[in-house]
């Protein structure tokens, strides 16, 4: 299993320029892999440039004071962010926070959180993984 996170790791980082990504964040992507796959037979993987577009977008949908990912996480990955009620949120980054996206139950909790308050609905699993590697990029 070991050997197959490795070469899958390999993999990821060539495929996509995913500088990173660890076996936690592999883990992750993986999952979502598998879920976007489910619903998209062909589905061709996850891209960074698609998530960055994503974290960069005003989007509809979603609270008014908050139209994009960078409301509050600031349009670079690399710096705190903050909250609507003023507390700081750690570098999106994994360069900077590198336990970021290692854990899926807690990256679900706050994918489910923040898509219902920036697009007023679930992410996609193809969202998520766009946006991990984006964030794997950075």
């Amino acid at each position: 299993m070991t050997r197959l996170l490795t070469v899958l790791s390999c993999v990821f980082v060539g495929a996509s320029g995913i500088a990173l990504a660890g076996a936690a964040q592999q883990s992750v992507l993986a999952r979502y892999e598998t879920d976007a796959r489910k619903t998209d037979p062909g589905f061709a993987g996850f891209s960074a440039d698609r998530g960055k577009v994503f974290f960069l977008t005003k989007h509809s949908g979603g609270r008014p004071d908050t139209p994009s990912c960078a409301s509050c996480h600031t349009a670079s990955p690399r710096q705190p962010g903050q909250t609507r009620a003023g507390q700081t949120i750690a570098p999106m980054a994994v360069s900077v926070t590198p336990s970021r996206f290692s854990n899926a139950a807690k990256a679900e909790k706050w994918f489910a959180r923040n898509c219902d308050t920036v697009l007023g609905r679930a992410c996609t699993a193809q969202e998520k993984g766009d946006f991990i590697s984006f964030m794997l990029s950075q």
